[in-house]
This record gives structure tokens, sequence and C-alpha cells, in this order.
């Protein structure tokens, strides 16, 4: 195993692990209440995370002069559902439990039969065959996202207590290992991310952020509360699972992981203000109340 891929699978691990310790934290009912309860707050949700993402990302993917992997990790990030580890930024900027975790669980399900449909749309595009299997679909998205999360709330559910004890422990750890596997591959893949730096890259990841938080502000609904956990959900993409579909098709370009590192870095820095915007709203509808 190289360097590299030992990287790649502690980071999996990791990523693994906090979604456990996020599942310690809800109840299953949480991770259902979406559906049962805001049928349209749902529908509204899947369509600004996924149609309209997809349109703006083939949009910049055909109209800008874009380098060939940021112009694949681009449309591979648009169909990618939510990033596991985003609940926490959520609630910072003032979303609640039922719609943060219920979404989480309804876009990766939902991804399992929108990417392999999506994927027929971009190849009519594109003008070539491009593939993504349901089954390797549905793999990533359970190992990675709904087996860890159910059985989180499984084992808060039937001994609460227990949960409650090791959560913090495991997700303290988790992190610890998760940042610092991103940090070792920010820094092996750091020539690779200055080289793809410049015509236009940096405007059409900032743009693809932007139309994303737009969307969700926009479908969020009259409730500031969900409009903020729509616009971060809509913004911030899978990682793992853009990479996989992105080295699926196109294995001879060796800048993806590259691309989709500088995605997360633009996604992050450009987020951080509208979480203290939407925290400074919250705190001053509070005031006036």
């Amino acid at each position: 195993m190289t360097p590299a891929e030992m990287i790649i699978l502690v980071l999996r691990a990791s990523v693994i692990a906090m979604v456990f310790a996020i599942g310690l934290s809800v109840s299953l009912s949480d991770l259902t209440l979406l559906v049962v309860r805001r049928p349209g707050l749902l529908l509204r949700s899947l369509v600004s995370i996924f149609p309209v993402m997809l349109l703006a990302a083939t949009g910049l993917a055909v109209l800008a002069n874009l380098r060939r992997p940021v112009e694949i990790v681009i449309v591979a990030l648009a169909l990618a559902p939510i990033p596991p580890l985003l609940p926490k930024k959520q609630a910072k900027a003032g979303g609640e439990t039922d719609y943060i975790y219920g979404l989480l669980v309804a876009a990766a399900l939902f991804s399992i039969i929108w990417i392999p449909l999506a994927i027929q749309f971009v190849s009519w595009v594109a003008g070539r065959d491009l593939s993504a299997h349901l089954s390797d679909v549905a793999g990533i998205a359970f190992v990675m996202l709904l087996a860890p999360v159910t059985a989180g709330a499984l084992v808060a559910g039937f001994a609460p207590a227990f949960a409650a004890r090791i959560r913090t422990p495991i997700a303290r750890l988790a992190s610890v290992v998760l940042l610092a596997g991103l940090a070792l591959m920010i820094v092996r893949a750091s020539q690779q991310i200055l080289d793809l730096i410049g015509d236009g890259t940096l405007l059409a990841f900032a743009g693809f952020v932007a139309v994303g938080l737009v969307s969700g502000q926009l479908l969020g609904g009259p409730r500031a509360e969900d409009r903020s956990v729509l616009a971060l959900a809509t913004a911030s993409r899978h990682p793992g699972i853009a990479y996989a579909l992105a080295s699926l098709n196109f294995p001879q370009e060796k800048s993806v992981a590259a691309a989709v590192l500088l995605y997360l870095l633009v996604s992050a820095i450009l987020t951080l203000p509208y979480v203290a915007w939407r925290r400074h709203s919250g705190a001053a509808t509070l005031l006036q109340a």
C-alpha cells in the first residue's frame, strides 16, 4: 500500500467514525421526520441540491474555458450528495436537528437513483459515454453515511447513557485524524493545487458555491433556519463521491484529487462568512423577540 492510499484509507475510517458519532446524538425519528412531516420542504431541498446544481455546473463546464480536471470535478461535485461532516456547520448557522439529519439521509438515498440518471444527461451534453453503476454509488453511500449514522442512532436509542459517554471522545479523535489526513493530502498535492489556480478556476469554484448558497436561500422556505441548512447543503458536496465519480470516468486525469481539495478550500472559506451572517441574524432575532 502506498502512502497516498494509506492516507485515503485513514480518511475514510475517520469519516465513518465521525458519522457514527453524529448518529449517537440523534434518534431514528430525526432521520425520518422530514419525509413524514415536511414533504414539500424535502422536495424543494432535493431540487436545490441536485438539478439546480447540475445545471449550474454543466453551464460552467460548457461556457467557461476551464482546465480539464476542474471541468470534470465541478460536474462530479454537482452529482454528489451532502458531505457527512456538514451538520455541525449547519447547526452553528441555526439549523434544527430533524431537518439537518433528515436531509443528510434523504439526499444520500436519493443520490443512489439520481447519480446514474444524471450521468446519462451529462453524457448527452458532453457527447461521450460516462458511467456510474448503481451498485457502486449505493455501496459508497451505505458504507460512508447510511450504515454509520443508523448504527449510531440505534446505539443512542437502546443505550442513551453509553452513547452520550462515547460520543465526544469518538468525535474528537475522528476530527483530529481527519484534519491531519486532509493537511497531509493538501501538502502532498500542493504543487498540483497551485498549478490549477488561474484561468478562472477559483472563480468557477466560487461561482459554484455562490449558486448553491443563493439556491438554498431561495428554496428553503419562509423559516430562516431552514434556509440556512439548505443553503449550506446545496453549496457543500461530498468530496469522496465526487472524486470516485471523476476518477472512474477519467482515470487518466492525475489532477482530479488536487481539484477536489482546491474546491474544499474555496468552499470552506466562502461558507464561513455565510455561517457568521446566519448566526448574527439568528442572535439578533432572539434579542428582538
